[in-house]
């Protein structure tokens, strides 16, 4: 395959970082994330959807979606929360905690990480540097956009628990920085925790795409199929190329029935239907970080007049280029004054 595609959709969705707390854990305790858009605008303002993510360090916990059955998570396990759900991580399963959305507000004045010190009788901002806890977690949250297209986030599950694997030093490195990081905050710290935590989230999907049964649906895996990840590669390596199924079909040796059978059989969507989204996508990423007219970056996602994109720019959007670039440039602005 030519195109890494993975590496593309992440970039065009502005995939984006951040450590946020680290949680010491004796006897008996639990924490109760909310739905990730109920303190989205805190955590990571300017993000479309928000992800959190856990990774234990030292000792086991439980972790759930709300409601569903929880999963035992072993030092060095990631849990991460792809859909945003409401969560709970505990020293035994089934347990829950009120839940306070205002926890999750950041001092601009303060560094992150922040610590937590949780056990069954309080709750203490400070761990003590002497102190060893039965169990300890680095937590954060992802964020990126879903609009116009975002074909990833629809294909993951509601809880991805990665166990730890031998080889995996990199991760080992990252629960240690995010540790020391705590404890000692220095200049840049955050700004590294942030490149580590989409290194992780990157290196997570890439782990959940190898483990994928046979028979699996969905994006990810018409991503590691043979013919239709190379059709896919093939529209992301030339988006604004005048692709037809036949095109498409004879690239990788498919006639055109078979390549749109199984290409909606595993993706959902016919391939014309996929390059016209990932156009409108590539045209938004365009408008929000260029200067380009819109007639400028119609022309380069591949059509032919600014009219034509701009009717199917709105039809998946809601909104015209124009005015979905004034809103982007809006939010933006909001998110860097927040700091």
């Amino acid at each position: 395959m030519s195109h890494d595609i993975l590496s593309d959709v992440l970039r065009n969705v502005r995939l984006r970082g951040a450590i946020y707390y680290f949680v010491c854990g004796n006897g008996s305790w639990v924490a109760e994330a909310p739905a990730a858009r109920e303190i989205a605008a805190a955590v990571m303002a300017g993000s479309e959807h928000v992800m959190e993510y856990h990774v234990l360090t030292r000792g086991t916990c439980w972790g759930a979606v709300v409601g569903e059955t929880p999963v035992r998570v072993a030092t060095g396990d990631i849990v991460l929360f792809p859909q945003g759900d409401a969560h709970v991580m505990s020293s035994a399963p089934g347990m829950r905690a009120p839940v306070k959305a205002a926890d999750y507000v950041k001092d601009n004045q303060d560094q992150l990480p922040f610590t937590l010190y949780l056990d069954a009788a309080e709750k203490r901002v400070e761990i003590p540097a002497d102190e060893v806890c039965d169990a300890t977690l680095v937590c954060g949250f992802l964020g990126c956009d879903l609009r116009p297209f975002n074909p990833l986030i629809e294909t993951l599950p509601r809880l991805m628990h990665l166990r730890a694997e031998e080889g995996q030093d990199w991760v080992a490195q990252f629960m240690r920085q995010a540790v020391a990081e705590s404890r000692h905050k220095r200049p840049g710290g955050e700004a590294m925790l942030e490149r580590m935590s989409e290194m992780m989230f990157i290196d997570a999907v890439r782990r959940y795409i190898e483990a994928l049964p046979e028979a699996s649906r969905g994006w990810l895996a018409g991503l590691r199929d043979r013919l239709v990840g190379r059709v896919l590669a093939l529209m992301h390596d030339a988006p604004a190329f005048p692709w037809t199924v036949d095109e498409l079909g004879r690239r990788v040796g498919l006639s055109r029935s078979a390549l749109h059978e199984r290409f909606a059989e595993l993706i959902g969507q016919t391939p014309i239907q996929y390059l016209a989204n990932w156009r409108i996508q590539v045209g938004a990423a365009l408008l929000r970080n260029t200067n380009s007219t819109v007639a400028v970056v119609a022309q380069e996602v591949g059509y032919e007049s600014e009219a034509t994109f701009t009717k199917a720019f709105k039809r998946l959007t809601g909104n015209s280029p124009a005015l979905w670039r004034r809103q982007a440039g809006i939010a933006e602005s909001a998110a860097n004054s927040r700091g």
